[in-house]
């Protein structure tokens, strides 16, 4: 047997798998062939979407199931050894590995990343390869953990009755290294996972690990909405049974649970007869989870800071998408840095998380009005001569001809793509939502008519809205359809299908714009969502521009003259000005929910009070621009033109137009060449939707990228024609090879590449596969009259 013409699974199998035998690993608990770790990056073209590549490492190796501590990369006989040694590297970065090895089946590469080895790559042979005792104890040195009890606790097993899910490698990661950190008597920690990546899944199996590890047996979570405690509950936390969870409700302490799940608000008061947190003892809890830490009270004082302050013996853990970190404001100060972080940006790589596009509309009124000399509001208030802005409209002046078009817009939207697709309208306050709820109303009328909660109002004030909030989440559902709110669908909703996020809002904070932006980064490919779209009417996407908007978490903090340089340690989190929803928010509305005119000061002053909010409902206002963008592949918004973008980067590629005209007619499947140049970010769909639909996908591309004029695909196919190519062939071959080219003409080049194009019309009516196959011979002979037509159709002469 010649090992240079073995396959590379033949490799694997006849001579990597023997090694680790040899060396004790277990093959069905150890060892993973294959694995996928990554489901690939979706790829959004106008409506259409594709998926890039996903990662795939050839062996990942786990001491226990769900603690990685070696991969391999596997080549051919035909490589060197150590040829997969940088992209094992590269997956081992991603997966936080530290032993890394390459094979070509004559022996390895070892790559010890914990510098314990010297030299730190060498070969060994294939009867070398390490003991998963070896490897482990060369893991345990590396993190510093050699007593038996935290050794035992990095061991813990993980919960595995769930034979269907079990966690990805990001959350294997935070979970792992939340385990080490405890192991070495951490006991503040943080976590940064983006919104819909699994925050509660992860904090179940951490608290799961530490009480059957006996370590941690009261355990408090701590969150700021009712909702999340059902949800996590009866969702992520179920396998530990009812009889040792409860949710605190009422202010009633029951002291006969293991796990509690509460508000801090539910906790704790104004009165001290409120604070029934201290119904229990201080050492009560050995560990608190505190999901969404970002949010809560900035006060030193604040409700949370009591509560984590009160049980300050207990580990403490802050789950967030969005930590705070301002001069006032700081997580990091209270916890320390994040353990684990894993971020929008590497989510949407992954796969694991809905990219998004962005319409940014501009209105004629956008850059300033101002009133007429004397102009009264409908009233009768004059309105202060000044100019307005972006910064004002909805706060201090409602001009009911901008509500309108951005109702109108939203709907056409909606229209054009899915009527019932869930749409989430932030707005300035209440009022705001109140008077955007009714004119979206009267833009779907004809919705509303068959579906009474097809526009619904959900805040703080409104107990009706707030009722329709599960329908609202819940995906079998279809309405509510969308909801204007103000604060109250920011953060802590699981707003799974929700596909449109309109942007009528002033949102100044990076935190609160982030989790506005996770409302829609939840995926559910099989219910049909795989994208979701920001329709942005205040410049509020201007913040994806910004350094700080998918980047590190990093400490502000300002000390003044006389304090010490060391950031105080303060339990801080979201409390900004108009931060937090409530019953004061500017106009008071009537009980139809049509706003009152605003307050217009104390009765007494000497002068007349200026109104809160002037409303003008006699300016028109149209769309001066609009745009759509697209998520980069490199994971920012595309900002110049399609057409620019397209030509940088098919150029990186391709120097000439030959090169790329050589790269097109060599590809088998023109549809795997288009999605390789995907993701490399040639979006050639979006781009056929700016230039031109009829366009051959191949003309499009050299028209834009190197100046060519282009070929309809009409002309292409008029072009074989002309040329009596099917004249060699028999009958129903021709007839078939000329239905082939009036689906291309119809359809383009990846409508005849795929395997079913013979059961579909018009090939079906010609007859059955076998008789079309069998016209030209031998299946052989009809896949070289394909190839034949493809090179037919792109013919340069």
């Amino acid at each position: 047997m010649n090992k240079k013409n073995l396959s590379e699974r033949d490799i694997c199998s006849k001579y990597i798998s023997p090694a680790l035998q040899q060396a004790g690993w277990d093959m069905m608990k150890q060892v993973r062939e294959e694995k996928t770790f990554t489901d690939g990056r979706i790829i959004v073209q106008g409506k259409l979407h594709t998926r890039g590549k996903s990662k795939r490492a050839d062996y990942i190796l786990y001491y226990k199931p769900n603690i990685p501590i070696a991969i391999i990369e596997a080549k051919d006989n035909k490589h060197a050894i150590g040829d997969g040694m940088q992209q094992a590297l590269n997956y081992a970065d991603i997966l936080q590995i530290p032993f890394v090895f390459s094979s070509n089946g004559d022996g390895f590469i070892f790559h010890d990343k914990t510098g314990q080895s010297t030299p730190m790559e060498r070969e060994l042979t294939l009867k070398e390869f390490p003991t998963p005792d070896t490897l482990w104890e060369k893991y345990l040195k590396y993190k510093g953990i050699t007593d038996e009890a935290p050794r035992k606790l990095v061991a813990q097993d993980y919960y595995a009755e769930d034979t269907e899910k079990s966690p990805r490698y990001y959350q294997q990661n935070a979970i792992n290294r939340t385990m080490e950190a405890l192991a070495k008597g951490q006991n503040r920690i943080l976590l940064v996972m983006a919104t819909g990546t699994g925050k509660t899944y992860t904090a179940f199996h951490l608290v799961w690990r530490l009480w059957k590890a006996k370590v941690k047996q009261r355990i408090l979570f701590l969150a700021d909405r009712n909702a999340l405690l059902t949800q996590t509950k009866n969702g992520d936390f179920a396998p530990f049974g009812n009889d040792i969870m409860h949710i605190i409700k009422n202010r009633k302490i029951d002291k006969a649970y293991q796990i509690y799940f509460a508000l801090y608000q539910g906790l704790s008061g104004n009165e001290d007869t409120k604070n029934v947190y201290k119904e229990f003892s201080p050492d009560f809890f050995d560990l608190i989870i505190i999901d969404e830490c970002h949010r809560g009270s900035a006060a030193e004082a604040s409700a949370w800071r009591e509560i984590l302050n009160y049980f300050s013996g207990a580990t403490q853990i802050g789950l967030t998408a969005t930590p705070k970190e301002t001069k006032d404001i700081s997580n990091i100060s209270y916890f320390g840095d994040p353990i684990y972080t894993y971020s929008l940006h590497q989510g949407i790589s992954d796969g694991f998380l809905a990219p998004y596009k962005v319409v940014r509309v501009d209105t004629s009124i956008d850059s300033g009005w101002r009133p007429t000399a004397g102009l009264k509001d409908k009233y009768g208030h004059e309105i202060e001569d000044r100019i307005y802005n972006l910064k004002d409209y909805d706060r201090s002046l409602v001009i009911d001809g901008r509500t309108q078009l951005v109702a109108k817009r939203v709907t056409n939207y909606l229209k054009a793509t899915d009527r019932f697709a869930k749409t989430i309208v932030f707005c300035v306050d209440i009022d705001h939502a109140n008077r955007m709820r009714q004119a979206l109303i009267n833009e779907n009328a004809e919705m509303v008519l068959k579906h009474k909660h097809f526009v619904v109002k959900i805040t703080g004030d409104d107990e009706l809205g707030k009722q329709e909030l599960d329908n609202f989440t819940d995906v079998e559902e279809q309405c509510p359809v969308i909801a204007t709110t103000s604060k109250m669908l920011t953060t802590g909703i699981d707003t799974k299908m929700v596909k449109l996020i309109v942007l009528d809002a002033n949102i100044g904070s990076m935190t609160e714009f982030k989790q506005i932006i996770g409302r829609g980064t939840r995926l559910r490919e099989a219910d049909g969502k795989v994208y979701f779209t920001i329709m942005d009417f205040r410049k509020a996407t201007n913040h994806f521009a910004d350094e700080d908007f998918d980047g590190p978490p990093v400490q502000v903090y300002e000390p003044k003259e006389g304090e010490s340089v060391v950031p105080p340690e303060v339990y801080q989190s979201e409390n900004e000005a108009g931060e937090v929803e409530n019953m004061t928010e500017n106009a008071p509305e009537a009980a139809t929910g049509t706003a009152l005119p605003p307050d217009v000061g104390i009765e007494g002053d000497d002068e007349p009070a200026k109104p809160k909010k002037y409303y003008v409902n006699n300016v028109e206002v149209t769309i001066a621009h609009e745009r759509t963008q697209y998520y980069g592949a490199n994971g920012q918004l595309i900002t110049e033109s399609l057409k620019d973008y397209t030509k940088k980067n098919l150029t990186k590629g391709y120097a000439s137009v030959d090169a790329f005209r050589s790269r097109w007619n060599d590809a088998e499947k023109k549809a795997e060449l288009i999605k390789e140049l995907a993701e490399q970010g040639v979006l050639l769909e979006a781009l056929r939707e700016e230039v031109g639909k009829d366009l051959d996908g191949f003309d499009l591309l050299c028209h834009v990228a190197y100046d060519r004029p282009p070929l309809t695909r009409k002309e292409r196919a008029n072009n074989v024609r002309k040329r009596d190519y099917f004249g060699k062939y028999e009958a129903t071959a021709r007839k078939v090879l000329e239905s082939l080219l009036e689906k291309y003409e119809a359809e383009g080049i990846t409508a005849i590449e795929q395997g079913s194009v013979l059961r579909v019309q018009p090939l079906n009516n010609l007859g059955s596969v076998m008789e079309l196959v069998e016209a030209f011979g031998e299946p052989e002979d009809f896949d070289r009259a394909m190839i034949e037509l493809k090179k037919e159709i792109y013919r340069t002469a």
